[in-house]
């Protein structure tokens, strides 16, 4: 992946944004915005106010209404809770506009396998906003891992989040972390040390719940996820174990600002040549099935 400060070839990619609560505020809209890959056309949400002090604070149109925000742009991002992602992601497939997805797809399995067949049948580019992917130090990681043997892993993604403020929210609190922080742990364990074949949980998604993976080369993966647990800043950790010291990827120092240039360029240059990165919607149906699977008795 090209950084963004290289020049860009083409157009700049009209996105219009759903949603407009604090991840869109914090992310996807300031990174759309900047450009020059991508250009922030229209912002909707449920609360019109809301997008449009947001549409107004990048240069963007505040759109009445989800069509619309279609008709005002070539592709879209949603930044939503799951259930409306699930909902609102065919329709723009169908209407033929490249999405740009959070994880997870939807809340529960037939929603995800909705937006992903949806993404199918209209041929239309779509990408995960799987922020620690996108980031050089991780890219790295993942390359070395390539490299190794590995007979077993342990993991672990811990933050406060859920304990108060602007990311507690509903679905979050519902659901636990194995909905929301989930798709990224098992992402890592699952390209860093092999496909998942069967995964198995303890424990409570609302407090502290345990993975247990097993891959498709004989090695066994452990996952610790949870989102109310007070440490000072949130602890992404991967360590692989085999024939050769640790292989050690640890995001304590990894500034995440690096990752969104890298992953705006990714997702425009997917619209632009029509063909979608390795982590597309496809590859978010792949994970929330593995969580479907880790839910089961």
């Amino acid at each position: 992946m090209n950084s963004s400060t290289d020049l860009w070839p083409h157009k700049p990619v009209d996105v219009g944004l759903v949603g407009a609560g604090p991840w869109a505020r914090a992310m996807h809209a300031r990174m759309l915005a900047a450009g020059p890959e991508t250009r922030l056309t229209a912002v909707w949400a449920r609360r019109p106010e809301a997008a449009r002090q947001l549409a107004t604070l990048h240069g963007a149109r505040s759109a009445a209404s989800f069509d619309e925000l279609l008709d005002q742009c070539e592709a879209v991002a949603f930044a939503v809770p799951p259930s409306v992602q699930a909902q609102l992601a065919p329709l723009a497939a169908k209407r033929g506009k490249a999405v740009l997805l959070e994880k997870p797809l939807g809340p529960d399995l037939p929603s995800a396998q909705r937006v992903a067949d949806a993404v199918l049948s209209s041929g239309v580019v779509s990408q995960l906003v799987l922020t620690k992917r996108y980031h050089p130090t991780t890219v790295a990681f993942l390359d070395a891992a390539r490299t190794r043997h590995i007979t077993g892993a342990r993991s672990c993604y811990l933050h406060g989040a859920f304990l108060g403020g602007d990311f507690a929210t509903g679905w979050r609190l519902e659901h636990g972390a194995l909905l929301d922080l989930g798709p990224h742990l098992i992402d890592l364990l699952d390209t860093a040390v092999g496909p998942i074949t069967s995964i198995r949980s303890t424990g409570d998604s609302r407090r502290w719940i345990e993975l247990s993976c097993e891959h498709d080369n004989g090695a066994v993966s452990q996952a610790s996820l949870s989102g109310v647990v007070a440490v000072p800043r949130s602890v992404t950790r991967v360590e692989l174990f085999g024939a050769e010291p640790p292989l050690v990827y640890d995001t304590a120092e990894i500034d995440h600002e690096e990752c969104w240039p890298i992953l705006r360029r990714a997702f425009a240059t997917a619209v632009r040549t029509g063909r979608s990165t390795e982590l597309d919607a496809a590859r978010g149906l792949y994970l929330q099935r593995l969580i479907d699977q880790a839910t089961q008795l």
